[in-house]
Order: C-alpha cells, then structure tokens, then sequence
C-alpha cells in the first residue's frame, strides 16, 4: 500500500508540476504581448515617393516586395512637390519634404528628388536599383544594433525603454505611424490611368524627445488605433539609425 501510494503521489506531482510549468509559460507569454524587441538586422529604408513621378512606380513595386520581409522596415514618405503637375498626392506631406532636404543637406546635396531610397539614415538610393538596395540592406544587417529598444502598448498610448548606453551622443527618439497598404486610382498627372497599390504608407513621423543614453530611456507617447506603430532612434542631424522596433 505504501509503494503504491508512493507511486500515485509522484504521479500527481509530475502532473502539477507540468501544469504549472505550462501556467507559468502562458503567463509569460500574455506578459509579453504587445510588446516588441528591436531586431538586430531590423534595417530602416526610407523611399522618398509621389504618385505623381512617372518614375516612381517601379521604386513604389520594390517597396512593396520589400514590405514583406521581416529583416527590413520599409517606409513610403510621399512629398508634395509633384503636387503641381495636375495631380495632388492625398499622402503628400510637407513634413517629409522638409525630411528630405535634411537629409540632402546633411550630405552635401543641393536638390532633392524622387524616387529615392535612404538606407539606414545613410546611404542614398537614386531611382529603382534593387541590386545596389539589396547590397546595402546586407550590409547594414551585419551591424550590431547598437541600442536595445523594446516597445510596448498601454491602452492608447506606446511605452519605449532602452538601457543606458555609454557614449551615445545626441540621438533624437521618433515615433512614425503608417497605413500597410493602400490602392489608388490615379485620375491626372504623369501617372494619369494608373492603378497603384502603396505599402506601408507614412502617415506621422514625429520627434518623441532627444536622449544622450546617459541614463535609460523611457518615453510614453499617445499612439492611437490598431495601426502599426515605429519607433526610431537616429542620430540628431538627419544621420545614421541606430536602432528601430514595431508593433503590428
């Protein structure tokens, strides 16, 4: 009778213990949703666009094969500056434009255009290449992030933390907002007949806060609806990404 009841108590503690191990694991498993962790070959690509530009759609179809990767972050930022041909761009934001002439001067540029694609805060894309985009994407992926993000929702709002990191210099804390995809019937312009379907179309991209990495990072900012939701980390000046993360 002993051994017996020996045996059916061990039986039953294996049991409990694999139910709480299981228990233990859900737990964790819901403590984590919706949060995120920046990916260490998450590289951030930026395409300067318009509906408008009679180039731009070869550069808008890339974009879109480059949306369905999870190594990279591909944002259309579409600028007004086509507006005036005939057709008026309903994604067109004078803000990107503004984002885009900061880049250029950053580099030494004198004019601004489109398509182009901007890897990392960095490296330039003129037009549609995808072998020269594919060459940079590698490249940058084999960086080490140098900043560890993680991003979690509170309700309506987004919460960003990162440890403290020694010599970071001035970064500036981003938060961008942007539709997966959308169709457009083009009815003038260059583009005038075209049907067009954009990808990850930037709606807000907006400056969180500056952060030196002297201390750990820990910004809150309202992000409402189910949309994704980026935060970037880049260099102040329009210079290189450090790090990026998303919630879908």
């Amino acid at each position: 009778m002993s051994r017996e009841w020996d045996v059916e108590n061990r039986g039953k503690e294996i049991i409990m213990r694999r139910l709480m191990a299981a228990f233990m694991a859900a737990a964790a498993f819901v403590s984590l949703a919706g949060a995120a962790q920046a990916q260490s070959n998450l590289v951030v690509v930026e395409l300067y666009t318009s509906q408008g530009c009679s180039s731009c759609p070869p550069a808008d179809a890339l974009l879109h094969e480059l949306a369905e990767r999870d190594d990279v972050l591909p944002l259309a930022l579409h600028v007004d500056y086509w507006d005036y041909i005939g057709w008026k761009d309903q994604f067109a934001n004078p803000k990107f434009t503004k984002r885009q002439k900061a880049y250029a001067h950053a580099a030494g540029q004198h004019m601004i255009y489109t398509p182009q694609m901007i890897v990392g805060g960095q490296d330039h894309v003129v037009g549609n290449k995808p072998m020269h985009l594919a060459r940079l994407i590698e490249t940058h992926a084999a960086q080490p992030v140098a900043v560890q993000l993680s991003l979690r929702r509170e309700g309506e709002a987004v919460v960003v933390s990162a440890p403290a990191v020694d010599g970071l210099g001035d970064v500036l804390v981003q938060l961008v907002r942007y539709i997966p995809e959308k169709t457009v019937e083009i009815g003038r312009g260059e583009n005038a007949g075209r049907t067009i379907t954009y990808s990850n179309v930037v709606t807000d991209w907006q400056v969180l806060g500056p952060w030196d990495g002297s201390s750990s990072l820990g910004m809150r900012a309202q992000a409402p609806g189910a949309g994704p939701v980026v935060i970037v980390l880049q260099k102040a000046g329009h210079k290189a990404i450090l790090a990026a993360v998303r919630l879908r």
